[in-house]
Formats: structure tokens, C-alpha cells, sequence
């Protein structure tokens, strides 16, 4: 059965309330084991992680193919642990999806 990520408000209110600021550091040991997904901060964190949790695979393939999805690299990791980076994460088991704040313009 294909499902409808688009109309699932409650999904959607459910994810963006679990959705916060995390620091790296505590997303290391998930890091380690490869679960932790990099999101750009061209797309939206909460339609990606309700298009996964919906196994829109379409939508991730495509995202995946122009590198806006990707699992975290070490460069990324090494980075983010020497700035002690602070990034929104949103669960979607059995991955971390993470995205780098987006920095406002002054």
C-alpha cells in the first residue's frame, strides 16, 4: 500500500515535537554504528524524516543522487566534534537524521 506522507498531519506534528538541538558529542556512539543521516539545509528536516518514516524511497533515491541526503562522513563527524557543533536531530528508527542550523542573516 503506497502512503501519503503529505496528508499525515499527525505524523508530521509528531516528528516536528521530537525534532531538537543536540550536540554532537551525544550523537557520536549512533554516529559510530551508522545510523546518523546528514540532511542539507536546503530541504526541510521534518518532510524528510516523515518521507522516511513513510519509506518514500523515490524521494530519498532522488535527494541521495543530487547529495543533499547522505549518511554522515568522518570529515563531517571530525568537524563537528572539533567545533562542538550543535544540530538539529530528528528520530527515525533506526536512524538519526541531522541537520546543521541554519546560520540567519544579519
Amino acid at each position: 500500500m503506497k502512503t501519503n506522507p503529505e496528508k499525515d498531519l499527525e505524523l508530521h506534528d509528531k516528528i516536528n515535537r521530537e525534532t531538537g538541538r543536540v550536540k554532537w558529542s551525544e550523537l557520536e556512539r549512533h554516529f559510530a554504528s551508522g545510523s546518523v543521516i546528514w540532511v542539507s539545509e536546503a530541504l526541510d528536516l521534518i518532510d524528510v524524516a516523515l518521507r522516511i518514516a513513510h519509506d518514500d524511497k523515490e524521494s530519498v533515491t532522488k535527494w541521495m543522487a543530487a547529495g543533499a541526503v547522505a549518511k554522515v562522513s568522518d570529515v563531517q563527524a571530525q568537524t563537528w566534534t572539533a567545533a562542538g557543533e550543535t544540530l538539529w536531530a530528528s528520530v527515525v528508527s533506526p536512524f538519526v537524521l541531522v541537520q546543521v542550523e541554519k546560520k540567519a542573516l544579519h
